[in-house]
């Protein structure tokens, strides 16, 4: 499984033996700016029986950078949950593990950089989108001009 292929729950359930506790955006891991970072994802996967699992894994220590003035995005996680313990051991990057029935992986993906200054942000929002005139439907309006002739 790769962050690119966006495995669905039921797949990645019946394909493996595991428990797929969470799969939702992390939000405000994304960097700000005029254009803000597209926010990354949590993975926690509980494992059902024991398996070795390796990660390997970017920017969990630099952040995603941002560009032309935008602000960089946090930084990815990867913990392991253990046993009875409970308390997240920090994987780092690039780690394998063995891990256990009911032990579990916790993937945090980072975000992705802003584009431009931030106080920017409100100056985009105002200007008009090129598209606006087509929300009607250019069809539509056509049709309308037509039949009223």
């Amino acid at each position: 499984m790769t962050n690119t292929r966006i495995t669905d729950a039921e797949v990645f359930e019946r394909r493996y033996p595991v428990i797929l506790r969470e799969f939702s955006i992390r939000k405000g891991s994304g960097g700000i700016g005029a254009h803000r970072g597209g926010d990354g994802v949590i993975r926690d996967i509980e494992f059902r029986i024991p398996v070795q699992v390796s990660i390997l894994s970017e920017r969990r220590v630099y952040h995603p950078y941002g560009m032309n003035g935008g602000g960089e995005a946090r930084c990815g996680l990867n913990l392991w949950i253990r046993g009875n313990d409970q308390r997240p051991i920090n994987l780092g990057g690039k780690n394998t593990a063995a891990m256990k029935p009911g032990e579990r992986i916790i993937i945090h993906t980072p975000g992705g950089g802003g584009y431009g200054e931030p106080d920017e942000e409100r100056k985009v929002k105002n200007i008009q989108d090129p598209k606006h005139a087509w929300r009607g439907g250019s069809l539509a309006s056509r049709l309308s001009t037509q039949e009223t002739n």
